[in-house]
């Protein structure tokens, strides 16, 4: 069985911060839809804000890339486009194998984006015997027995693992071993990967549960900006007056007030309702 390449370790271009390259597909795609629109240069805040960033931050970025603009004129975007690109890796063809072939390998087999960014699906790879050699995005999927032999073959650096959770582990390792050094996995666990082996995540339900943590703080801030309004116009309370002697009560009950009602104890006294009755319910 193929063993594929040998493990090389994992590159860092010219000591460019990880938050930066994050950042240049970003740039990349506000850039291409602009070049899509024959816009010759573009300013770093009309970028910027294309991109989602900040002004500073994209000329900070761009300066790692040696691109500073001309002052007055902006950025060229063709060239621009070509410096990201580049640095990027996507001046070459860059082989791609999907594992998993159900309904996400099968959408990311068909998603249309990969081949005009600079990614060639080289092979789909599926564990069920059933599907192989069933054609999926106009490529027949092949067996896992197959997978070293694949990779090695078709010189891949890069996979995607879209198998349930309890197979990612394995087939990560069986990628690794074929010569693999960068992987993304959308299987919703953690993988265990040596030194020089590049790892990106996506967990499609950890990012709506971000979402929904949003959404339930909203929820509670418009709760309480609601709760506010309604508190400033409501009407004040009105103060309770004093309770004065019955004109028709005897002059021994009124030199005395109400002497002769029943005395609540002070702590009842401060928990009484509106209406001076004591709650049925104390507060704790």
């Amino acid at each position: 069985m193929a063993t594929g390449r040998t493990h090389r370790p994992a590159t860092r271009s010219r000591g460019i911060p990880e938050a930066t390259v994050a950042r240049l597909p970003l740039y990349l795609r506000a850039l291409t839809a602009l070049s899509e629109r024959s816009v010759p240069t573009v300013s770093s805040e009309e970028l910027a804000a294309a991109a989602g960033v900040n002004s500073a931050k994209l000329r900070k970025d761009f300066s790692y890339l040696g691109s500073y603009g001309t002052r007055g004129v902006g950025y060229d975007v063709e060239y621009l486009v070509y410096q990201i690109s580049r640095e990027l890796g996507l001046t070459q063809d860059w082989p791609v194998v999907i594992v998993g072939i159900g309904n996400l390998g099968a959408a990311l087999a068909n998603y249309g984006g990969f081949a005009s960014r600079g990614f060639r699906v080289a092979a789909l790879i599926d564990a069920d015997p059933a599907m192989a050699g069933k054609p999926v995005a106009g490529i027949a999927v092949q067996h896992t027995d197959e997978l070293e032999s694949i990779i090695s073959d078709n010189g891949v650096s890069i996979g995607v693992i879209a198998t349930p959770a309890g197979a990612a582990q394995q087939v990560c390792e069986r990628l690794v071993a074929a010569g693999v050094t960068s992987i993304l996995n959308f299987a919703p666990t953690v993988l265990s990967v040596p030194d020089g082996v590049d790892v990106r995540k996506v967990d499609l339900s950890i990012e709506l549960q971000i979402l929904a943590f949003h959404e339930q703080r909203k929820a509670g801030e418009e709760a309480a900006q609601d709760a506010a309004q309604a508190g400033a116009t409501a009407p004040a309370p009105a103060r309770a007056s004093r309770v004065l002697p019955d004109a028709a009560a005897t002059p021994a009950t009124a030199a005395t007030g109400a002497a002769t009602a029943p005395v609540a104890s002070a702590d009842a006294r401060d928990n009484q309702g509106p209406d001076g009755d004591v709650p049925a319910v104390m507060p704790a």
